[in-house]
C-alpha cells in the first residue's frame, strides 16, 4: 500500500489558544465592556473579599448567591472551629472596609468557630451598603456563556462580553458582565464513600444512616450518635475534627463504638505535623487524634479500599479491600464521610477552561498542589497569572481553584482575589506581587520522582518542585 504524505499547511481558522498566549492576556478593564461590572459567584469569604477589593479599586461588581443569607454553607459547619487564627480569616481590603466604618476586629491570635466567623466578620461586611447594594441573594447561576457567542465559536470571542443567566428567586434572568470571579466553592459536593469515587444508588439509597461533613455531634446531632456504632470515612482534618467530637461523645455514653476508615498506607500520616505545625491548633488537632488512637478508643482500620455499603436491617456493611484482602465492617449504625469535596464546573460549561485532569484545580496551581507529589500542606503563594483561563477574563477562585486537592487555606484564596481584581483594575505590578506569607505544615516531604514526572509533562518545574 502506497504512504499517502500529508503537507501541513495553516489553517484559514483561528488557532487554539495556548499557554504562551494565555500568559500575554491583557486587562479587560477598557474599552466597550469598561462599563460593566465584574460578576462575583459566591458571597463567602473569598467572594465577598473580592467585592471589597473591587470596590478599593473604584470597579463596579455585582454578586449571585444561591443561599439565603452571607456565608450560608459555613453556618452548616458553623459548630467548628477553626485551626487558623483571625489574622489569617480576614481579608486586609475587607478590614480597611470595615474599620472606616467602625468595626472592632476580633483579636488576631483567636480561633474562631464557623458562626463567628459568619457573625463577627461576614455579616458587618455585607450589610455595608457599599456592599449589599449589589448583592442577590436567592440567586442560582445556571450557566455562563458570551454574549451571541457558544463555546465552538471564536472570532470576536473577546470583544463580547459574559452573560449570567440566573433563577432569581423563582425567576430566570440574565445579567452582562465584563469578568467573572467564581468563589462558589465546593461545599455540598462531597466526594462519594467508595474508594473509586463514583457514587452509586446503593449508597444514595442510604442517605438517611450517610453524613457527609463533620456533623454538631455535641449538640444537634448529638441524639443521633449517642450509644451508636460509628464509622468516620477520611484520613484529612475533617475526619480528625469528627473523630475528636465524637470520643467526647464517648465519654459521655460508653455504648459509642468508633471505627476509622482510610486509604492511607498508615494512620500515623493522618497526623500531621504536630508540634512542628506553625498553625498550633492544626497541630494540636493531629497530636490529641494520635493520643485518642493510642489508648485504643478508635478502631482503626487502614489501608481501606471500600467497594461495597450493604443495608441490613437497620445497620449497613462496610465491605472493603485491606492490602489484597477483602475485609467487612458489620453492624454500623451511621456513617460519616470526609472524604473532601469536588468542583462543579456544570455552570460554565460554554466557557473555555484550563482545568488539570487529576486535581480538577486550575492547570497551573496542579503541580504546586497534587497531593499525589506533595504530602505537606504548604503551597507558594500565587496570583492572577497561575490563575488564567483561555477564557479571557474568568478566573475560578478560592477552594474551587484547588479542585479535588485538600491544602487550601482561606489567605490563600484573599491572596489570589487580590492579584486578580489588581489585574482586572490595569495595576498589572500590583497583580504581579506576592503579598502573603503562608504557614508551615511541618510535613513537608515530597516525593521528587513524582515532581520530576508531573513537571516534565506540564513543561514546568518551578521552586515548589523541591520543596
Amino acid at each position: 500500500m502506497k504512504n499517502i504524505e500529508f503537507k501541513q499547511v495553516e489553517s484559514c481558522c483561528a488557532p487554539t489558544l495556548t499557554e504562551n498566549q494565555i500568559s500575554l492576556q491583557e486587562p479587560v478593564h477598557q474599552g466597550e465592556l469598561s462599563h460593566l461590572p465584574v460578576a462575583i459567584i459566591g458571597a463567602g469569604p473569598i467572594g465577598l473579599a473580592a467585592a471589597a477589593h473591587l470596590l478599593e479599586a473604584g470597579q463596579s461588581f455585582i454578586i449571585f448567591e444561591a443561599g439565603s443569607k452571607v456565608g450560608e454553607n459555613i453556618s452548616k459547619w458553623g459548630h467548628v472551629r477553626l485551626f487558623s487564627p483571625w489574622q489569617y480569616n480576614v481579608d486586609k481590603a475587607a478590614e480597611r472596609l470595615l474599620t472606616k466604618n467602625g468595626w472592632i476586629a476580633p483579636s488576631p491570635d483567636e480561633l474562631p468557630t464557623g458562626h463567628e466567623l459568619r457573625d463577627l466578620y461576614l455579616r458587618p461586611l455585607v450589610e455595608l451598603p457599599e456592599i449589599n447594594s449589589d448583592l442577590h441573594l436567592n440567586t442560582r447561576v445556571v450557566g455562563i456563556s458570551r454574549k451571541n457567542t457558544d463555546k465552538m465559536k471564536t472570532p470576536g470571542r473577546e470583544q463580547q462580553p459574559f452573560v449570567i443567566y440566573v433563577e432569581e428567586k423563582g425567576k430566570a434572568k440574565q445579567y452582562e458582565a465584563r469578568a467573572v470571579i467564581d468563589a462558589s466553592g465546593t461545599w455540598g459536593k462531597a466526594n462519594p464513600v467508595l474508594s473509586s469515587g463514583v457514587l452509586t444508588s446503593q449508597e444514595q439509597s442510604l442517605h438517611k444512616q450517610i453524613f457527609y461533613g463533620i456533623p454538631d455531634v455535641l449538640g444537634a446531632d448529638q441524639v443521633r450518635y449517642t450509644g451508636k456504632h460509628i464509622a468516620v470515612v477520611g484520613g484529612g482534618h475533617s475526619a480528625l475534627n469528627t473523630l475528636l467530637d465524637l470520643s467526647s461523645l464517648q465519654e459521655m455514653d460508653s455504648g459509642t463504638k468508633l471505627t476509622w476508615l482510610m486509604r492511607r498506607d498508615q494512620v500515623e500520616e493522618a497526623y500531621g505535623g504536630e508540634a512542628n505545625d506553625q498553625l498550633e491548633a492544626r497541630g494540636e488537632l493531629g497530636s490529641r487524634m494520635h493520643q485518642l488512637v493510642d489508648a485504643g478508643k478508635v478502631n482503626v482500620i487502614t489501608p481501606f479500599h471500600i467497594q461495597e455499603l450493604q443495608q441490613n436491617g437497620d445497620q449497613v456493611t462496610i465491605i472493603g479491600e485491606q492490602r489484597g484482602v477483602i475485609h467487612e465492617v458489620a453492624q454500623v449504625d451511621e456513617i460519616i464521610v470526609n472524604t473532601g469535596s469536588r468542583p462543579d464546573f456544570t455552570f460554565l460549561r460554554e466557557l473555555r477552561l484550563n482545568i488539570d485532569q487529576i486535581t480538577e484545580s486550575v492547570e497551573t496551581l496542579a503541580p504546586l498542589i497534587d497531593p499525589n507529589v506533595h504530602s505537606c500542606g504548604t503551597v507558594r503563594p500565587h496570583g492572577e497569572k497561575e490563575l488564567r483561563h483561555m477564557e479571557q477574563g474568568l478566573y475560578i477562585v478560592g477552594m474551587k481553584s484547588y479542585g479535588r486537592a485538600p491544602t487550601f487555606l482561606m489567605a490563600t484564596g484573599y491572596e489570589q482575589v487580590r492579584s486578580v481584581v489588581a489585574f482586572l483594575a490595569g495595576d498589572l505590578e500590583a497583580a504581579s506581587k506576592v503579598e502573603l506569607d503562608l504557614p508551615e505544615t511541618g510535613v513537608c516531604s515530597v516525593n521528587l520522582q513524582q515532581v520530576k514526572v508531573v513537571a516534565e509533562e506540564k513543561g514546568d518545574c518551578s521552586p515548589s518542585c523541591t520543596n
